[in-house]
């Protein structure tokens, strides 16, 4: 079963995906958010995905502030979190502190000589996903 990794985000949704084995985590895709406030299609889009890909677990990268503590945008993602469970009973959520990704993935795109102009529009955001579950993925071992 693979693992599935959430950057949750007011625009968009990027989304990662582990390999079978759960040694390496790739950018799957990014969600539009059409609606900031209602959640029902991102939800049921990642709930196409879930059983596409035999998912059993989602990492949902929890935003905390630099000095530890749980600001607004992490009560947002647990919110969000708590929608993923109710909609994906049998799928194991859990949280991954998330500091420092999407900056972390637009470095990478820095150094490696891509522009904002050159990236599609979601592309942080999946990259910044594949960095999270990496993460996650490296201290299961």
């Amino acid at each position: 079963m693979r693992t599935l990794a959430l950057d949750f985000g007011d625009v968009r949704i990027g989304v990662a995906i582990s390999d079978a084995m759960g040694w390496t985590a790739s950018p799957l895709c990014a969600i539009s958010r059409k609606n900031p406030i209602d959640l029902k299609s991102s939800i049921e889009e990642l709930c196409k995905i879930v059983k596409e890909r035999e998912v059993s677990k989602i990492v949902v990268g929890m935003p905390k502030n630099m000095n530890n503590t749980q600001g607004e945008n992490c009560e947002k993602v647990q919110r969000f979190a708590q929608k993923l469970e109710k909609a994906m009973p049998d799928v194991e959520i859990v949280f991954f502190d998330e500091r420092l990704s999407t900056q972390r993935a637009l470095r990478i795109y820095q150094e490696a000589g891509i522009s904002a102009k050159k990236r599609e529009k979601g592309d942080l955001d999946k990259m910044a996903a594949q960095i999270i579950l990496q993460g996650y993925l490296d201290l299961q071992r």
